[in-house]
């Protein structure tokens, strides 16, 4: 009897180019694995991981850019939802809420959005760059 044995891979990685584009299409192809791991599209958890990963995306565009380097996209399923892993190559470390003052119509809500949706996330130090991260769950926060 032959058994046939399938993979299922358990992360997912992916690098896209610097642009609103690449950002958009994270977005985009974070859902559709999403829903190969079982999680289908339009659920609540689908909807938060995509939102988490547009914002994390467009901050490593907007924020992260260095001419030449693209940002990395990387999805883990954990038992308790998913780690979303968003890596670009600027070495400023902190990206912050914003507290208030002038920048506060145009900047910051990105992530006051990812505070909401995560039960938890933060940036670690790479090499060369950061990696913003952030664990979402069903149910959000």
């Amino acid at each position: 009897m032959n058994a046939e044995i399938t993979l299922v891979s358990t992360e997912f990685v992916q690098r896209f180019s610097a642009s609103r584009r690449g950002a958009r299409l994270a977005r985009r192809l974070a859902v559709q694995q999403l829903d190969a791991w079982g999680t289908p599209y339009g659920s609540e958890l689908s909807d938060d991981v995509a939102v988490v990963v547009a914002e994390l995306a467009a901050n490593a565009v907007l924020h992260g850019h260095v001419t030449g380097r693209d940002f990395e996209l990387r999805l883990l399923p954990v038992a308790d939802g998913f780690r979303i892993e968003v890596s670009d190559a600027r070495g400023e470390r902190r990206p912050e809420l914003c507290a208030g003052g002038a920048d506060t119509a145009e900047h910051g809500h990105g992530l006051r959005l990812v505070e909401a949706l995560a039960a938890e996330w933060g940036v670690a130090e790479r090499v060369v760059g950061k990696t913003v991260w952030a664990r979402v769950g069903p149910g959000g926060s």
